[in-house]
């Protein structure tokens, strides 16, 4: 997920801390684990999507628990993750990848990138997500929805009702008012993408597609480009409507100033969201195995989850978590999720983004 903001979270930490509720199973019970020893000093190289993020005391008290140092190597999107981790499979740039999503798993699973593990922590999963490991390859680390938002403050200021449906952006009353990303070259608008296919199924989804282009939409190439560039609400775009997050209206609380407002300014359309699951894994090929497995499991430990979503924005994986309480009062969720079976997206991924980009594309 690429969200540029959170190249702020260090200047919003005392906002969002005074935005949360109590840590509970996440907190400072949960501080020492894991332990263990793992010989020797080592270095773990995490490779990771630019918007990687985990708070610097949990890392610093992981590596002085462990003995194990963590070296954090960001590459761009998820996308370009996945792909560079292909091309370097059994001879890794790293020893643990965090960010492939249900996406694009399929591909890293097929291109051989990962090792076996099964985490211990793996039991303490929510139970939507513990069928989810890919076999055993990965480990569920966050979840969230990827849906398209809305700036209440321009509806109201133009009398005009918020859309509630993917049929509702194809309408003459709301040409012009949707701003989606590029799915050959954003994360957030592949997702939007199978959304339309989860909806309307295929071909049904080129259709739609022509609809909305007909209907006026604008196409950037990535997250940034959508929400701080062209969302009215994000800054001084004019789009009205853009395909982001579910946990956009959480944030619009964090990163406002003090006072702060008693309801956000930006609405989810629940009937557009796809879900998307993160996952974490060993590299096949990786020299520090058992300190690779370590990461890993301390990615999903109480801690690290507690910490996720004033850290990336999304939702911790491990069950029982609590949750701040502007995240559990304003993210959407949405009670039916669209999704499409990783079979399907393998089979279909790559000709389903060079239709679009053919007939779409701008």
């Amino acid at each position: 997920m690429i969200r540029a903001r959170l190249v702020a979270l260090a200047l919003a930490g005392v906002s969002l801390a005074a935005c949360s509720a109590s840590s509970g199973s996440g907190g400072a019970a949960a501080s020492t684990y894991p332990s263990g020893s793992y010989g020797a000093p080592v270095t773990v190289t995490l490779l990771a999507h630019d918007s990687f993020a985990v708070s610097k005391s949990l890392l610093t008290a992981f590596e002085r628990r462990t003995g194990i140092t963590v070296k954090v190597v960001t590459g761009g999107d998820a996308g370009e993750v996945v792909n560079k981790a292909v091309l370097t499979a059994g001879n890794p740039e790293g020893d643990v990848l965090f960010g492939v999503d249900n996406t694009l798993l399929t591909r890293a699973l097929q291109g051989g990138v990962f090792e076996r593990y099964v985490s211990p922590e793996d039991a303490d999963l929510r139970p939507e997500l513990k069928d989810q490991t890919g076999g055993g390859y990965v480990t569920p680390i966050d979840y969230g929805d990827v849906c398209v938002d809305a700036d209440t403050g321009w509806f109201a200021k133009h009398h005009l009702s918020v859309p509630q449906t993917l049929a509702d952006l194809t309408r003459p009353a709301y040409r012009g008012l949707l701003v989606a990303e590029n799915p050959a070259t954003s994360s957030p608008g592949l997702a939007f993408l199978l959304a339309t296919v989860a909806r309307y199924g295929d071909p049904g989804w080129l259709t739609y597609w022509k609809a909305l282009k007909a209907n006026g939409l604008t196409v950037v190439n990535s997250w940034d480009d959508a929400y701080n560039g062209e969302f009215s609400a994000a800054g001084k775009g004019t789009h009205p409507l853009v395909v982001s997050y579910g946990t956009d209206p959480a944030a619009a609380i964090v990163f406002a100033p003090s006072p702060k407002p008693s309801t956000p300014d930006i609405a989810v359309m629940d009937d557009s969201c796809f879900r998307q699951v993160e996952y974490a894994g060993v590299l096949a090929g990786t020299k520090h195995v058992a300190a690779a497995r370590a990461v890993v499991d301390w990615l999903l430990s109480p801690a690290v989850q507690a910490d996720v979503p004033g850290s990336m924005f999304v939702l911790p994986a491990r069950a029982g978590v609590a949750i701040p309480e502007v995240f559990q009062k304003w993210t959407a969720r949405p009670a039916n999720p669209l999704s499409v079976p990783p079979a399907e997206i393998t089979a279909n991924r790559s000709s389903w983004i060079e239709t679009w980009t053919e007939a779409i594309g701008q």
